[in-house]
């Protein structure tokens, strides 16, 4: 694809003014929302379930972009769908028929992303990308957000990249973790389509001009 995706990550807007922040996304030159699911058990912490996302995807107008931080994501694949998930990212750690997953996802309507940890190695994914629809690589420990870009990163999406064209797969490439307008760039030149940013767009003093500037930076 020639064109590269921000996705801001809702894990980072303020809970007490969701529909404030979601309209803000909306607004923006923002191209999907993220939404992290966290259950507590395959990662330490909690974030939110099913009826906050029931309440925001009667706002959102953009992609839905769920990722799953659970254990045996398999139970909610239909769930998700009902609820106007459009991507469903599952962890490669936490499934064991992956590609009867993937299979899952996509027969339920949506696509299918997977998404590995720092210390997952690309190569698990070999006999499968072609299937995938999107990775997402971990650029830093699943579970919390505000926490620094790990620099391996680059290395993997590169040798993600390079598998895909091997493959010849139309798979996507997702960076979840630390980017900044620093790192967005060269996360980009690397092979990176889609760039997920919590703190970041959040946390900064104008995130409409903050999402801006990072769609200008991978432009």
């Amino acid at each position: 694809m020639d064109s590269k995706l921000i996705a801001p990550s809702m894990l980072a807007a303020d809970f007490a003014n969701l529909q404030q922040d979601i309209e803000m996304v909306n607004q923006s030159e923002a191209d999907w929302f993220h939404l992290d699911v966290m259950d507590g058990v395959f990662v330490p912490n909690i974030s939110f379930g099913m009826p906050v996302i029931k309440a925001m995807a009667k706002h959102t107008k953009k992609t839905l972009d769920v990722h799953l931080m659970i254990v045996d994501p398999d139970r909610y694949i239909n769930t998700f769908s009902d609820l106007g998930a459009d991507v469903l990212t599952v962890h490669y750690e936490a499934c064991t028929h992956l590609h009867r997953t993937i299979q899952a996802i996509k027969h339920a309507g949506m696509k299918a992303g997977v998404a590995l940890n720092p210390h997952t190695p690309i190569n698990v994914l070999e006999a499968i990308v072609h299937d995938i629809d999107l990775v997402c690589i971990m650029s830093v420990n699943p579970g919390f957000g505000g926490q620094s870009f790990i620099e391996n990163t680059y290395n993997k999406v590169s040798e993600l990249k390079n598998l895909i064209d091997q493959k010849e797969a139309k798979t996507l490439i997702e960076i979840d973790g630390g980017v900044n307008s620093d790192n967005a760039k060269k996360l980009v030149d690397a092979g990176a389509d889609v760039l997920v940013a919590g703190s970041f767009v959040f946390k900064s003093e104008n995130p409409t001009t903050t999402i801006k500037e990072l769609k200008q930076v991978i432009a």
